[in-house]
């Protein structure tokens, strides 16, 4: 016989996650979080019940709360476990893509995110030339100083570009598997770009960049991080519109030569059809 009673604590955990969705609306996100008053208000319920949810909740992490208005607001826990879900769904979304970009261009395609100051290489497809760039996966280099880190940021406002700026501004970069030493000795080495190659010099220089690579809809590397080597990146978006990685593809600058620009608007293309896949478009208004 199949019970029809309903499931243990099945009622608090509706009610919690009412709560959160009320955070996590418009009322809650234009006064930068509410109070145990106006949650109650708005899920029609006891001041006295919603104030122990709303502790409970904050400290599990889910929720954090002002020490000065005492308001509530979604917690780094919750956007963290948000992350890892889209992440995962976007690494699996575009495993397709990147083969795909690797087959028709026949060179090596990257996917990257946003790691602090850093990008991390997350997915690689290796070009079937026997000569060729290899996969960076697991390996992280200094943001600004690469196509696909100036992609993630390219979406950045001033204020925030320059405090991120002033912590990382100064990071060097790592030389990828393709560099000899690290072939010979399995490490990652450091170093800066040759000087006459260097396109992002200073905080500056680095805003020019990011508004060429919002008006192209791509950014390039020429020989930048590493000699002989060429890239194009472009940004990929989830359904709010928010740039969540960089599709790359990166080739010895031997083979592309004068087409780079060509390869950048290509790797746009692609990389608009998996944002296109994630949502992009569809995002709740």
């Amino acid at each position: 016989m199949i019970s029809t009673a309903p499931r243990r604590n099945s009622s608090g955990l509706a009610r919690d996650i009412e709560i959160l969705e009320v955070l996590g609306g418009p009322e809650a996100t234009q006064n930068e979080g509410l109070g145990v008053i106006q949650v109650a208000q708005l899920t029609g319920r006891d001041k006295a019940v919603v104030s122990r949810s709303l502790a409970t909740l904050a400290d599990a992490g889910l929720l954090v709360r002002d020490e000065v208005t005492l308001g509530y607001r979604l917690g780094a826990r919750l956007y963290a476990l948000a992350a890892r879900t889209s992440e995962s769904r976007l690494v699996s979304a575009s495993r397709s893509h990147l083969r795909r970009l690797a087959l028709s261009t026949r060179e090596t395609t990257h996917l990257c995110v946003l790691r602090g100051g850093n990008v991390l290489t997350v997915m690689s497809e290796l070009s079937p030339h026997e000569f060729r760039t290899t996969g960076w996966e697991g390996v992280t280099t200094a943001a600004w100083r690469t196509p696909s880190g100036r992609v993630l940021l390219s979406d950045w406002d001033r204020a925030s570009l320059s405090r991120w700026y002033d912590e990382h501004g100064r990071d060097v970069a790592i030389v990828g598997p393709t560099d000899p030493v690290m072939a010979r000795t399995g490490f990652a080495v450091l170093r800066t770009p040759p000087e006459d190659k260097a396109v992002v010099t200073d905080f500056e220089s680095l805003l020019d960049e990011l508004a060429r690579i919002r008006s192209r809809g791509y950014a390039t590397l020429d020989e930048e991080l590493e000699l002989g080597v060429v890239g194009a990146s472009a940004p990929v978006r989830d359904l709010t519109g928010r740039i969540i990685a960089a599709i790359n593809v990166s080739a010895p600058k031997a083979r592309i030569g004068e087409r780079l620009d060509g390869l950048g608007r290509y790797v746009a293309v692609a990389a608009e059809e998996l944002s296109r896949q994630l949502g992009v478009g569809h995002g709740v208004g």
